[in-house]
């Protein structure tokens, strides 16, 4: 089996490779390096984004999340479809206008043009990098866990080989190879995550089978157990204690920025929705189903779908769904690397150290960013500092709540002005990254509502006005 997983593996790196050759422009300067001179079809955009947003939280935190709790937490993903869909609806077009009006590569660049303040530019770019840090902390340790569990290789041996693999392609190519490998890895990672859950599930025996084994585990079958006030209001904090972190993600946005043709964002929203939903109704699945299979639980739900494989499937597919798995995880840390190497470019290299430095030279310190961000998580990710679930949801509280609100606000609001943007930034960044040590509650949801609040509130003291 070890053989087999191993041999398939490489096969994987192989096809990885060969997309990097045939996808490598050579970068002429840090435009290229960072948007690929905004060029993206709404093929690449729409998988990109979406393959760029789920990560190994998709096969392993999602459908643990479920697991654990039943039908009632996929209320989890119905926040998610939810509000991706008001992102590309009310954020895509405008940040893509604007952001080519100011000429403007990262997030950050944005903010400083937006409210003629270079002070926030460099705020912004270190709450990046604070979060970022644990997010691409996240997706090593799952590669680490993936790698121990199929190749019976130490988990060092794994965050060693994983982030080695992504940090190569990602310092070779740029914006338009991850694009590419996303639009590949997004369309293999659809097709295992829906056709293998079903699949199995008839093998099992069906809906009688997982609705039996849901009332053994006394767990909820429904989105809706009752109509009571504490259940409805319970599934809309889970929907939306994920879902309004999307309006702030830099690694999901820059996607939206990087398309060809604004007039195709619309085609490029239907195809990454519909990506997005039948992904996580089959994550949803591979959930449910380990209900069935694994009546005493497991050690570490995480690894549910690749335990729920091995099990019920031969080594060939096992060998599939790690590469599925590799696929999710690749593709996010790929995304985010690339995002904080921008911003290390960009906003502090361009912007402090050397405001001169030609476009070649950025590009240089680009590349260098690479390699530094991706040596900083391995340093978190050896330490396991915590699941991939729990690092995953404090980095995504943090970047949503952070930007998201700043975001959201300053493109329809004109009145809004650079001290209240500082103070909502810095008041989403520290109330989230707080927040976990005084409440079990998800952060995002306080850390956004105060951050969007005092945005207002400054804004309304000061009655400053930026004109667009």
């Amino acid at each position: 089996m070890i053989i087999l997983n191993t041999l398939i593996f490489f096969i994987y790196l192989l096809v990885l490779t060969l997309i990097v050759i045939l996808s490598y422009k050579k970068q002429k300067s840090d435009v290229d390096f960072v948007l690929a001179n905004r060029s993206l079809n709404f093929w690449l955009t729409a998988l990109s984004a979406h393959a760029s947003d789920m990560s190994n939280w998709l096969f392993m935190g999602y459908p643990a999340l479920i697991f654990i709790g039943g039908v009632f937490n996929a209320w989890t993903a119905i926040g998610l479809i939810i509000f991706m869909f008001l992102n590309w609806q009310f954020i895509a077009p405008k940040i893509r206008i604007l952001t080519e009006k100011y000429n403007s590569l990262t997030l950050n660049a944005y903010f400083e043009t937006r409210f003629n303040t270079g002070s926030i530019r460099i705020i912004s770019s270190i709450i990046s990098l604070i979060f970022f840090t644990f997010y691409i902390s996240a997706g090593i340790i799952g590669f680490g866990f993936l790698v121990n569990s199929l190749f019976h290789l130490s988990y060092l041996t794994g965050i060693t080989i994983g982030l080695f693999v992504i940090s190569l392609y990602v310092f070779m190519g740029g914006y338009l190879t991850v694009a590419y490998i996303d639009l590949f890895q997004g369309l293999f990672l659809l097709l295992v995550i829906t056709l293998i859950p079903f699949y199995i599930l008839l093998k099992v025996g069906g809906l009688p089978v997982l609705s039996n084994a849901l009332e053994i585990k006394n767990l909820t079958k429904s989105l809706f157990p009752d109509f009571s006030f504490k259940t409805i209001s319970s599934a809309f904090l889970i929907s939306i204690g994920w879902g309004i972190g999307y309006f702030g993600q830099p690694h999901i946005i820059t996607k939206f920025m990087g398309i060809k043709n604004v007039k195709d964002i619309n085609k490029a929203k239907i195809l990454g929705i519909s990506w997005q939903a039948l992904s996580l109704i089959g994550a949803t699945f591979i959930g449910l189903i380990g209900i069935i299979l694994f009546p005493e639980g497991l050690s570490n739900p995480e690894l549910i779908s690749l335990e729920m494989v091995k099990k019920t499937l031969s080594p060939f597919f096992s060998a599939i769904i790690l590469c599925a798995i590799l696929a999710a995880t690749t593709n996010v840390i790929a995304a985010q690397i690339l995002v904080v190497a921008s911003s290390l470019s960009e906003d502090f290299y361009k912007r402090i150290i050397n405001k001169q430095a030609s476009h070649k030279k950025v590009l240089k310190v680009s590349k260098y960013s690479v390699v530094l961000i991706s040596l900083i998580s391995y340093i978190f990710a050896f330490f396991k500092i915590s699941s991939i679930y729990n690092l995953v949801l404090y980095s995504w509280s943090g970047i949503g709540a952070s930007f998201g609100p700043l975001l959201l606000i300053s493109l329809y609001n004109k009145k809004i002005n650079k001290s209240a943007a500082i103070i909502g930034i810095l008041s989403g960044a520290l109330i989230s990254g707080i927040w976990p040590i005084f409440s079990t509650i998800p952060p995002l949801i306080p850390s956004f509502s105060i951050s969007l609040f005092l945005i207002l509130l400054f804004s309304y003291i000061k009655k400053g006005e930026i004109k667009i």
